[in-house]
């Protein structure tokens, strides 16, 4: 049997009408920038995620950039986040000429460790980035609280959680600026690259339009530098049938992630294998499932492979110990956590369309590995 790690073509063909109906909807009416669809997306996508604007971009990294750059960072400037995430997150931080500033995680979310963050501010922080790993949303009450008393904006990198919860607030909404991705991988991904933040700020909702579009209010004049990250209305047409789907799928997913631990707790393998932990008041909606594996990760890997498992490590260096952030002074050992997460954690596969055969098959294999 073989069981890859994400399969998008169940879900593009159920939806293939509807689909190739809304791709010609947009080549007929010849606006492929911006435009009606991308505006229909951005009403819907900011009354799914609770806030009162949503403004369209060209990628979740852009998005990052685009919110940093809207709240003023600047070169000097710090903004707390978590070494143990996608690139972009800090990558967007040191484009700006700023400086990461990591804080290590909890080992049982993966989340930025929120008992860690107010000893992390300093004169220089000027943003607090948490992200919401593999579907789970950070535990945002006490970074809310450390927000509000010090007056440092939350930027939620909320690239892998549209739709998650955090008591019942959607992803995206408790922050100043959320930032999401559609990726095709994602849980509402398109047809390429695209991108969203989400807002209730009037005033940070104008600023980010207007940054997305070189910083213009119109296409000739310009109030100040921005970037061009606009989304195509291809994408968006796009996004709109898939997001009729999105909560079926996620709950898919949540089900998919309840079948695994299941069959894990009782497969009685002779390694440790720990699944993902839930928080009691939080919606996940499982972008990935991701197991800890101590001391047998790559084996493992290596076992499923050779049976036609695909799996993948989300994320096998964290970020300050990348070669291209060395300038920033970090050594081995400073977030032991992450670390430690880097190497001992594994995504099976988990997609709406996995079926049950397959994932007994996965753990079945799982039970054959001898470390």
């Amino acid at each position: 049997m073989k069981v890859p790690l994400i399969d998008l073509r169940g879900a593009h063909e159920t939806l293939r009408p509807q689909l190739l109906e809304a791709i010609a909807r947009v080549i007929d009416s010849q606006q492929f920038v911006l435009g009606s669809e991308v505006k229909a997306l951005e009403t819907e996508i900011a009354e799914y995620s609770q806030t009162k604007f949503a403004i369209g971009c060209a990628s979740g990294s852009d998005a990052l950039l685009l919110a940093l750059m809207a709240l003023d960072i600047k070169p000097g400037d710090e903004v707390i986040t978590t070494p143990f995430t996608f690139f972009a997150t800090a990558s967007a931080i040191v484009r700006l000429g700023a400086r990461p500033r990591f804080v290590d995680i909890d080992l049982k979310t993966y989340n930025i460790d929120c008992s860690q963050v107010e000893d992390a501010i300093n004169q220089h922080t000027r943003a607090i980035v948490p992200v919401h790993m593999y579907g789970q949303c950070a535990e945002m009450d006490p970074l809310i609280e450390i927000s509000d008393r010090h007056d440092i904006p939350l930027v939620e990198d909320a690239a892998q959680a549209i739709g998650a919860e955090d008591k019942g607030r959607r992803a995206g909404s408790m922050g100043a600026v959320g930032c999401f991705s559609f990726y095709p991988t994602k849980n509402l991904g398109g047809a390429g690259d695209g991108g969203m933040l989400t807002t209730s700020d009037d005033k940070l909702a104008d600023r980010l339009s207007r940054l997305r579009v070189h910083g213009g209010a119109n296409e000739y004049y310009h109030s100040e530098v921005g970037i061009n990250s606009r989304l195509d209305a291809m994408q968006a047409a796009v996004l709109r049938v898939k997001l009729r789907e999105l909560d079926r799928w996620s709950e898919a997913r949540r089900q998919k992630a309840a079948t695994y631990t299941r069959l894990l707790e009782d497969a009685g393998l002779d390694f440790e294998v720990t699944p993902p932990f839930l928080r009691d008041d939080a919606r996940h909606i499982f972008h990935q499932y991701v197991v800890f594996v101590p001391g047998r990760r790559d084996g493992l890997i290596e076992h499923l492979s050779q049976n036609g498992i695909g799996t993948k490590v989300y994320y096998p260096v964290p970020l300050h110990l990348q070669d291209c952030f060395q300038f920033l002074g970090f050594k081995p050992g400073e977030f032991p956590l992450s670390e430690r997460a880097a190497k001992e954690t594994v995504a099976l596969p988990c997609f709406p369309e996995l079926t049950e055969q397959q994932q007994q098959y996965v753990v079945d294999t799982m039970r054959t590995f001898s470390p």
